[in-house]
């Protein structure tokens, strides 16, 4: 027998119509789930279901910070997260639309739904590819090996490597 997950909702005890389920996610959601992006997570999460006699209908809404390493000097950066997805789950044993990943397909003798997968996949999908510190917020070491080369510095010596070329290039001619 599976393992229910804090994020199941049982269903075939609630009337038709909306209901509101809240959870709060931290770092041992994303631990659960091998992620090793996301080092911690401060998370609000609201699922609404609007549940019918075909299909279940949910609108997930997450908000708060997770941890995770900036992209440019690599320490850990608390970014802000807002994000949401709507999953429908039709009561048909089968995915009525394979192109669709909107609409899922539930047996229809099922009695809950799992939300994890979902609230998982809707945060990632909040995630920006590039994370990155405000400016001026990055690790100053790293700040410092990204400035360009200061004017006092000789920049116009020609690399002995191209002289030597040059040299192979006139004894060609």
């Amino acid at each position: 027998m599976p393992i229910r997950s804090e994020h199941t909702i049982a269903f075939s005890g609630l009337k038709d119509g909306r209901h509101d389920f809240h959870y709060a996610v931290g770092a041992p959601f994303f631990q659960d789930r091998s992620d090793e992006e996301v080092h911690d997570a401060d998370l609000r999460v609201t699922v609404e279901l609007d549940k019918s006699p075909s299909m279940l209908v949910t609108l997930i809404h997450v908000s708060g910070t997770v941890q995770v390493d900036c992209d440019h000097c690599n320490t850990p950066l608390d970014f802000p997260l807002e994000g949401d997805q709507r999953q429908i789950f039709r009561f048909t044993g089968q995915d009525p639309n394979g192109d669709d990943e909107e609409i899922v397909g539930l047996d229809p003798h099922a009695h809950e739904v799992d939300l994890g997968h979902y609230i998982y996949e809707c945060v990632r999908l909040a995630l920006p590819i590039r994370r990155v510190h405000a400016p001026g917020q990055c690790d100053p070491e790293v700040e410092l090996s990204d400035e360009p080369a200061s004017p006092n510095e000789d920049t116009d010596a020609p690399d002995p490597r191209w002289k030597a070329l040059e040299a192979l290039k006139d004894q060609r001619s």
